[in-house]
């Protein structure tokens, strides 16, 4: 039959022609397109830190040891969920629909965003190297300064998350674009991220030293400046003319 010809024949065959149907099916593609694009820059901004901070002394032969395998066992917590829930359940953004289409050789991962994600992570392994430098600098001792490097690249770490979640909106106010899934996971991030500096037992594992209220929040303010360029860059960008 001409219909059965026709099926074989075509590369997309429509089982509902309903106008409303196709613009909804359009606009999830665009979601899910969108979302696996977002996930992967944020796979590739957030290893680049954690593999330079843990080759990098072994490579230049660094008497001081900036992460250790249980550091990134618990990095690896938080990067999982991130991308397998938190960027599968983002929702789709507010201008989606008045785009462009996109061509249909167009990668899903380009040049263009793996230069602005490994710049991303080049520079969030700048401030949490920097903390740990300074920190040393000032006298205090390595677990010291591995303790706050290590709370700047958690901190660094959730604010790669946020900043990933848009293309456009600036990372607080992108908060306000609900997800359940990131809530979760930010929380259990910080909780733990307490106890492993504050309770004895865990910071002994984790080779940390007790650190003041105010060093940690030094550490927060570090790990919220790595991703500020990204979010002037995004500010500049909704700003121009179209």
């Amino acid at each position: 039959r001409g219909t059965d010809v026709a099926r074989e024949a075509g590369s997309l065959v429509l089982l509902d022609d309903d106008f409303s149907s196709i613009v909804a099916a359009v606009r999830l593609g665009r979601r899910i397109f969108d979302n696996l694009k977002k996930a992967m820059a944020y796979i590739v901004s957030v290893h680049i830190p954690i593999a330079l901070a843990s080759l990098l002394p072994v490579l230049l032969n660094w008497k001081e040891m900036i992460l250790f395998p249980v550091h990134i066992v618990f990095l690896e917590l938080i990067i999982d969920p991130a991308c397998s829930v938190v960027f599968e359940a983002e929702p789709a953004e507010t201008d989606i629909m008045r785009r462009r289409p996109r061509r249909s050789s167009e990668r899903l991962f380009g040049r263009r965003s793996l230069v602005r994600s490994a710049l991303q992570g080049v520079v969030a392994f700048g401030v949490v190297f920097g903390v740990f430098e300074v920190s040393l600098s000032l006298g205090e001792s390595v677990a010291h300064a591995r303790t706050l490097a290590f709370i700047t690249l958690i901190v660094a770490n959730l604010c790669l998350i946020l900043t990933t979640r848009s293309s456009q909106q600036g990372l607080f106010a992108s908060l306000a674009v609900p997800n359940r899934a990131l809530l979760w996971v930010v929380a259990s991030a910080l909780a733990f991220l307490g106890l492993v500096v504050y309770v004895p037992a865990l910071r002994g594992i984790f080779h940390f030293a007790p650190v003041s209220t105010l060093d940690f929040l030094i550490a927060l303010a570090a790990g919220l400046v790595s991703v500020t360029w990204f979010e002037i860059v995004k500010a500049v960008g909704r700003r121009r003319p179209e």
